[in-house]
Order: C-alpha cells, then sequence, then structure tokens
C-alpha cells in the first residue's frame, strides 16, 4: 500500500526534478522528501502516518492552480480542493488494498489538515511539510516573491509548525540569502 501513491506519482507528472543524480517526477520526488521528514520527526510513525507521506501530493498536476481563479481566494479555494482530492484518491487505494475504515478516516483527517494540536503524528505532517518547504522550495518562492514577502511567509510557515519541526528547521544549512529572511522572520 505504501507504494501505491507513489506509483501514481510518476504517470504524467509534466514536472521533473532532479534529485539524487536522477530526474525524477516531481510528486514523486515530493513524496521520498516528505517521507524523509517523517522518519526523521517521528521515530516510529504508524502506517497511516506512512501512508499520508507517501500521498499527500498525489496526483497533484491534475488540478493547476490556473484552473481555479487568480488572487487570495481562489489560491485557498484551489488548496481546499486539492487536499480533497489527495484524500479521495489515497482512501481508494486505502479501500482496494482493505485498510479499514478507522485508518481510512485517520489518512483523510491527516490530508485535510484537520486537528493539527490533537494528533501528534499529524503535527509531524504538518512539521515535514513545511520542512520540505524550507529545504527544496523556499530558493525557487524567494527568488519569485522576494525577501520582504517571504518573511511574512516564513512566519506563517513557523506558526503551523510544532517544536520539533521548528527545532528541524533551525538545524538545516541553509543559503546566506535565505537564512537573511529566516532571520528576520524570527526576530520580528
Amino acid at each position: 500500500m505504501i507504494c501505491a501513491p507513489q506509483r501514481l506519482h510518476c504517470h504524467k507528472d509534466p514536472r521533473t526534478v532532479s534529485w539524487q543524480g536522477q530526474d525524477l517526477p516531481y510528486e514523486l520526488a515530493y513524496s521520498q522528501w516528505l517521507t524523509e521528514w517523517v522518519l526523521q520527526l517521528q521515530q516510529q510513525p504508524s502506517e497511516e502516518l506512512r501512508i499520508v507521506a507517501r500521498g499527500q501530493h498525489v496526483q497533484r498536476w491534475k488540478t493547476p492552480r490556473s484552473s481555479y481563479p487568480e488572487g487570495k481566494a481562489g489560491y485557498f479555494q484551489w488548496r481546499e480542493g486539492l487536499k480533497a482530492s489527495h484524500a479521495a484518491t489515497v482512501v481508494e487505494i486505502m479501500q482496494a488494498a482493505g485498510y479499514d475504515e478507522a485508518s481510512q478516516q485517520r489518512v483523510t483527517r491527516f490530508i485535510l489538515k484537520k486537528d493539527l494540536k490533537k494528533d501528534p503524528e499529524n503535527q509531524v505532517v504538518e512539521d515535514a511539510l513545511c520542512l520540505v518547504f524550507m529545504q527544496h522550495q523556499f530558493a525557487d518562492l524567494l527568488a519569485k516573491e522576494g525577501p520582504d514577502k517571504m518573511v511574512d511567509i516564513v512566519r506563517k510557515t513557523w506558526a503551523k509548525m510544532g517544536e520539533g519541526g521548528r527545532a528541524a528547521a533551525l538545524s538545516l544549512a541553509l543559503p546566506a540569502d535565505q537564512a537573511a529572511v529566516v532571520q528576520r522572520a524570527l526576530s520580528g
């Protein structure tokens, strides 16, 4: 089951990324990055947590940002639509593999980001998502948005993270321009 969402990442993903000497479909690489962070943050993750790490962005390319209205409201509609789609796809895979209803519901809540503060493993997912952003997506967004906007984005990201995620974020060896943005965000 853990690999089933991973196989879906490989089909028709229009974006690729070079990682560890390989060109990979972007969302496949993303699922691997997320899984690595989950395993670093949680010594013995539950089966549901491992499923979420592999399926969080399953077939994300099917719903491009351009399919929703421009602006902040359109962006949030797009994000909510993606979460619902990802949850439905992963649950469909789980049903086919014979997972019980309780496990399916827990995975759905993780992907939909429900009960972040009530379920410690759900917070691990959020922390891992934030760490993937900081480690693999920060540079591109900084180039697009500029340092002033990124200070605000880092503050919002930091607010979502738990103590374990924050400690891991502080240990990242970020390039000087990114580290300066993080420092500004956390000092003000």
